[in-house]
């Protein structure tokens, strides 16, 4: 994709009601090394962003104080980044492990925690990979409980509480309109479902095969290979990248269907600028529905951000060039990156991304912009 069609994108991606940029601001687009130094590090609470060594970062998210949420999974820690800029560790001690449950989450041991969500009420839910485990911090005591999960590895508990159920490697969570949680359990292949109101769990997705996805199946039996990353669009329907399906899903709750929408489950890094559907991904361990409908993927193994118009039904690439490597800031298709792994669309069209082996959170954002994200 050239300058001009990427400039189109970010612009349609950051223009206002109706499709078009706000009057009098730039839409040429433009990266920014938002936090990290580019070298693996654990820095403290109370530095700047920009002076923080992280390590590893993975999942990222804003929260409903307009801070960015970040797992590191080199660290074990969540860390928050406040809109003055400085950081803050919320969950994790710095220390690998599994315990400290009931307690304050910033004294708890974690394992890789994946990835960071918030519910309507302002409570922190994220995956603890490693410990096969879903917690949750309490909004008002910042208390720590287990929402899903043993602690050991496997697959059992259906139709029961699932604090009490195994899960194996859990990767992704999301909650839907009605504070239901979705839970990618990678490990099993397959999409478990806790219920807000009962907490029980069930298998919503999968069948724990590891083989093709037929298209229009009955996404409650069908097979899918790598449930790595998912987000609910504005129509309820729940969208799913598959690691080692190396393709893109679109699950119609409604009518329970899977419906294929990108990469021909061979690993690659073609398609830009024609249909996602015969797209080659290579790997994809993040998704965000942005504001404009579209779906926005870390594609880890191919080092960059791409995107898929769900108007047009084309792949676009936003950031990267297919080359690992650190940079630099400023035009996205010049920008090397290492195997990002996170990445979320906000509600300004800010695309941030966890850009995991160069230790970096980086924001994409229109040029006119930048004032205000550096401010942040």
């Amino acid at each position: 994709m050239n300058r001009l069609s990427l400039t189109l994108v970010i612009a349609v991606l950051c223009s206002g009601p109706g499709g078009r940029a706000a009057e009098g601001e730039s839409s040429s687009p433009f990266v920014v090394n938002y936090a990290g130094t580019g070298q693996p590090g654990n820095g403290g609470n109370g530095e700047g962003r920009t002076n923080c060594a992280i390590a590893n970062p993975y999942g990222l998210v804003r929260g409903p104080d307009d801070a960015l949420y970040v797992c590191e999974i080199d660290n074990h820690i969540i860390r928050r980044i406040g809109p003055d800029g400085q950081v803050s560790i919320v969950a994790g001690n710095g220390r690998r492990g599994f315990a400290g449950v009931g307690g304050k989450s910033t004294a708890a041991t974690l394992n890789e925690p994946y990835e960071v969500r918030f519910d309507r009420a302002g409570n922190m839910w994220f995956v603890d990979m490693k410990n096969h485990v879903v917690q949750k911090v309490e909004a008002s005591t910042r208390i720590l409980a287990t929402v899903a999960g043993t602690g050991q590895p496997g697959y059992s508990g259906d139709g029961g509480p699932a604090a009490s159920a195994q899960l194996n490697q859990p990767h992704s969570i999301q909650l839907d309109r009605d504070g239901h949680l979705y839970i990618c359990d990678i490990g099993n292949h397959r999409i478990r479902r806790v219920d807000a109101r009962t907490g029980i769990i069930t298998t919503f997705a999968g069948n724990g095969q590891k083989s093709a996805t037929p298209e229009g199946s009955r996404f409650a039996d069908v097979a899918l290979y790598g449930p790595r990353a998912i987000d609910f669009d504005r129509e309820g329907n729940l969208w799913l990248a598959l690691r080692e399906g190396n393709a893109v899903y679109r699950l119609d709750i409604k009518a329970g269907t899977i419906h294929h929408v990108a990469g021909t489950g061979k690993k690659g890094f073609t398609g830009h600028g024609g249909p996602a559907a015969a797209a080659t991904l290579s790997g994809p361990k993040g998704l965000s529905i942005g504001p404009d409908g579209n779906v926005y993927l870390a594609d880890t193994e191919s080092h960059s951000i791409r995107m898929i118009d769900t108007k047009s039904g084309r792949l676009e690439l936003m950031a990267g060039t297919g080359e690992r490597g650190d940079g630099p800031a400023g035009d996205p298709l010049q920008c090397r990156m290492a195997r990002p792994h996170g990445v979320f669309v906000d509600n300004d069209g800010v695309i941030w991304v966890g850009d995991s082996e160069a230790h970096r959170v980086r924001a994409i954002a229109r040029q006119s912009s930048l004032g205000k994200l550096r401010a942040r």
